[in-house]
Order: structure tokens, then C-alpha cells, then sequence
């Protein structure tokens, strides 16, 4: 399940994770962004998963189609767990171009916000 929570950053979507993730969820993220930051606008992810048990295969297809309609749009993304499957899969996505990935560990939650609010 995805839950939007509040933001410390005007630039940022701040979510958690827990369990699976459906399409639903995922459309709702999109909704959002949508709506927040329209065609243009950049933003960050800040994403808290406890106990993240990944995402239905039709999930994942709308992940898919939601993130190649959006990547110009990523800016940084903040991964928030406990996980080392998570934080493995957090630094190879680092590869990616254009999006600024990194983990912190569960109580290192200020320092991500510190890391997405910083400019640059």
C-alpha cells in the first residue's frame, strides 16, 4: 500500500510503502504528480518502505508507463529503509540518467529531507 504523507518540501512528494504496491496506488501517484507539477515541473520523491513486499505485475506495468511519462520530470529520489535488497537496488539505480538517487537508513529520515531540500 502507498500512502501520500505530508511534505517538508514544496518540490517534493513524500510517500510510504508498506506491503505491496497496486496499480491503484500507483495511479494515484500519478494523479498527484499530475496535478502538483503539471507537464513541466520537476520534483523529488521522498519514499519511506517498511516492509516493502515489491508490487503486482500489473503494478508494475503502470510504474512503467508512469515513469516514462514523467522521467524529465525526476529531479531526486530519497529512499527511506531498512532493507538491503532495497538499498542494493537504491545504488544500482543510481545509473540512471538525469535522477539523483540515494538511501538512508529508517532513522536517518531528517537527513533525507535535508539531502532532496538542498539545491543543486
Amino acid at each position: 500500500m502507498l500512502t501520500l504523507v505530508p511534505s517538508k518540501d514544496m518540490e517534493t512528494i513524500a510517500v510510504e510503502i508498506e506491503g505491496h504496491v497496486t496499480e491503484d496506488d500507483l495511479t494515484k501517484l500519478d494523479k498527484v504528480i499530475q496535478e502538483k507539477f503539471s507537464e513541466k515541473g520537476e520534483f523529488n520523491l521522498y519514499a519511506i518502505l517498511y516492509h516493502f513486499e515489491g508490487a503486482s505485475f500489473k503494478a508494475l506495468l503502470e510504474e512503467m508507463k508512469i515513469d516514462v511519462k514523467r522521467w524529465s520530470q525526476y529531479n531526486k529520489l530519497a529512499v527511506i529503509s531498512d532493507d538491503e535488497k532495497v538499498e542494493k537496488l537504491v545504488e544500482t539505480s543510481d545509473y540512471l540518467p538525469s535522477i539523483k538517487t540515494k538511501h538512508f537508513d529508517i532513522n536517518q529520515m531528517e537527513d533525507a529531507w535535508e539531502w532532496i531540500s538542498e539545491q543543486g
